[in-house]
């Protein structure tokens, strides 16, 4: 390279590094390394076609096409002169140069990249006049004057290819994530019929979110925890907490939670779950309390969403189609006995549930859902508890007047559910729901199960993190059978929590509360329940 190559190269990276909002003298801003282009949330990832293409650059012509550079901007001769003199800045593809944001090693690249290719094509042309003699006096003061901002972004240069190097040496994985929750629980029944003694109990929960695309996402939950839910009320289960599902593991980890997501359109996404799939997996529940098995947001699990995605659970597959912009189709099919080949059970011929739904959004701050859910419970199977009685906790939600007299008969469920969740504002947000299951016990005869909820979630109260939440219902329960009424069924229970879970840290948090219930189980016989919860998380 001839020295005057040398001398436009220098001054270009100059003005690139200066004009990027990007200050080496200072060396006060540490540089970032790109994003990964998928959020690897737990569920309810959309994929768009053209998330990939965020961060393609788009060649300039002129300054006066970058809308976020104004004549004012200290930098703005700067880009003016790399953009329409040497044409070697580029933008983003919403025409936004956005120079108070970090320079990223691939944006560095792209723009030296264009500045060196105009270089050479100067250096072939040699065209008279075109580089003066008075340039080239500019570049060798600008050389001059930045020669310590030019050496320490060298030296930064040379760390961050060592950090660099570390990273990918000691990463766990290039295509995926692990997260995980612990949670600490101390329990305490002041007053109910049943267990009544103090407990402290546990459950861990590892995530691993893996994208072999960037558009995609395979999921992959294990869990561990020694929580025993208190028998109360002849077994009901209208106060079963979000940190005891999946019942007592005897803090041995299991295989819980297998799905893949995967674009198949720009507006259609589908799921195959291998094991452990929920109906929640694809289907928007509108809960602002919604965080699967984290146990980190309610305290009890009928807080969590409206009990009738509970209803069947396991392998299948789903999808979610935005077919305008205001409304979504979610579909889906689940059976509970998928890996078991032996009669009656299997893919098609044992416990399944299908599920349909349309979710209406027209503004941001409002949504509603319309819900229909069909599935059939062989005897010993039926319960609100997503299929997963292969844990031992059987159903999640709902009194024993339902869970326990249904799973008496082989039994025929259509649930309709209506949801819908209001964004008052940022620091308030109203949902609901009401659902009703009839179903059709064989030997038993016909039946009606409601469930009905009202919920108040007050995001980021008293400091950022923070979560405040009231919710008062009716969690399922039975209205009775045409040939089958089990006795002192008539009452309609009715369940208050209230919690507010604060931030400790970014990772730690308390959350205080309690749950109660009149008429558990359906029964005014039946003492009132009343708990007391303290639940710790830890989060990494």
């Amino acid at each position: 390279m001839t020295d005057f190559s040398k001398a436009v190269t220098s001054a270009i990276l100059i003005a690139i590094a200066t004009s990027s909002g990007w200050r080496a003298a200072g060396v006060e801003q540490e540089l970032e390394f790109p994003s990964q282009s998928v959020d690897f949330s737990d569920r309810h990832v959309w994929v768009s076609s053209d998330l990939l293409s965020e961060t393609d650059l788009d060649q300039l012509t002129s300054v006066s096409q970058l809308s976020d550079v104004k004549p004012t901007d200290w930098s703005f001769q700067a880009l003016q002169s790399l953009v329409e003199r040497y044409g070697c800045i580029v933008g983003y593809p919403d025409r936004t140069y956005r120079g108070n944001q970090a320079i990223t090693r691939y944006e560095f690249a792209a723009g030296l990249n264009a500045c060196l290719d105009k270089i050479q094509e100067l250096i072939a042309a040699t065209t008279a006049n075109f580089v003066k003699k008075e340039d080239l006096e500019v570049v060798k003061r600008l050389q001059e004057e930045f020669a310590a901002e030019l050496a320490t972004l060298a030296g930064r240069v040379d760390a961050l290819d060592v950090r660099t190097a570390t990273l990918e040496k000691q990463q766990f994985s290039a295509t995926t994530k692990l997260s995980g929750v612990v949670n600490f629980v101390l329990t305490d029944v002041f007053s109910g019929d049943g267990d009544s003694e103090a407990t402290f109990q546990q459950r861990s929960r590892i995530l691993f979110s893996s994208s072999f695309t960037g558009r995609d996402l395979l999921v992959t939950r294990i869990a561990a925890g020694n929580a025993v839910v208190p028998d109360l009320a002849g077994g009901t289960r209208e106060i079963v907490q979000s940190t005891q599902w999946y019942g007592n593991f005897d803090n041995r980890f299991f295989l819980v939670t297998s799905y893949y997501l995967f674009p198949v359109t720009q507006n259609l996404i589908g799921l195959v779950a291998a094991g452990g799939g929920l109906h929640a997996d694809y289907a928007p529940t509108l809960s602002p309390f919604e965080d699967y098995d984290a146990g980190t947001t309610s305290l009890s699990v009928f807080a969590l969403r409206n009990p009738i995605y509970r209803l069947g659970g396991g392998t299948g597959a789903g999808f979610l189609y935005q077919m305008t912009p205001q409304f979504t189709l979610s579909g889906g099919y689940l059976a509970g006995a998928a890996s078991n080949p032996s009669q009656s059970n299997g893919l098609f011929n044992g416990t399944y549930s299908a599920l349909a739904q349309v979710t209406w959004t027209p503004v941001q701050q409002f949504s509603f859902a319309l819900t229909y859910n069909h599935g059939y419970f062989p005897t010993g199977t039926f319960g609100f508890g997503d299929n997963s009685s292969t844990f031992g906790l059987g159903a999640y939600t709902g009194t024993g007047i339902v869970n326990n007299t249904l799973s008496q008969f082989p039994t025929i469920a259509n649930s309709y559910g209506a949801e819908f969740s209001w964004k008052l504002s940022p620091a308030a947000i109203v949902s609901g729901w009401i659902g009703l299951t009839n179903v059709r016990a064989i030997g038993a005869g016909d039946g009606d199960i409601w469930t009905y909820a009202l919920t108040f979630a007050f995001p980021d109260l008293g400091k950022r993190g923070n979560l405040g939440g009231l919710i008062i219902g009716a969690p399922p329960y039975l209205t009775g059978l045409n040939r089958f009424r089990p006795p002192n069924s008539n009452n309609v229970p009715i369940a208050l929590e209230v919690f507010y879970r604060y931030q400790l840290t970014d990772n730690i948090s308390i959350t205080p509360g309690v749950i109660w219930v009149n008429s558990p189980n359906q029964s005014s016989d039946n003492q009132e329940l009343l708990l007391g919860i303290v639940r710790t998380s830890f989060t990494f």
